[in-house]
C-alpha cells in the first residue's frame, strides 16, 4: 500500500517534483499519490522524500493510515498546547 495525501493539503507543489518514482498527480481539491507508481522511496531514500519536503503536518497519512507528519512535528509544539499557543499569539 502506498502513502496517501488527504484533505489538508494546500497543493503547494513542494512534493510534485520531489518524487522519484512520479507518483503524485496534480488534483483538485488535493494532490494524489498514484499507488501503483508509489514506491514510498524504500530502498532509494531513508525517508519518503514526499513526507521529508510536506509542510503540513498531517496531509500525508502512512501505508497505515497514521500521519507520517504527525501534529506537532513539525511546529514542534505539541499537540495539547496548541490551541493555547495560537491564542497567545493572536493575543500579541
Amino acid at each position: 500500500m502506498a502513502y496517501q495525501i488527504i484533505e489538508t493539503c494546500v497543493n503547494c507543489w513542494a512534493c510534485h517534483a520531489l518524487c522519484p518514482s512520479q507518483a503524485i498527480i496534480e488534483a483538485k481539491p488535493h494532490f494524489l499519490i498514484d499507488a501503483k507508481k508509489c514506491s514510498e522511496c524504500e530502498g532509494e531514500y531513508a525517508d519518503p522524500q514526499c513526507v521529508s519536503i510536506c509542510p503540513i503536518e498531517g496531509a500525508i497519512l502512512d501505508c497505515q493510515g497514521r500521519p507520517a507528519n504527525p501534529p506537532g512535528s513539525l511546529t514542534g509544539i505539541p499537540p495539547l498546547r496548541l490551541a493555547p499557543a495560537m491564542a497567545e499569539i493572536r493575543a500579541r
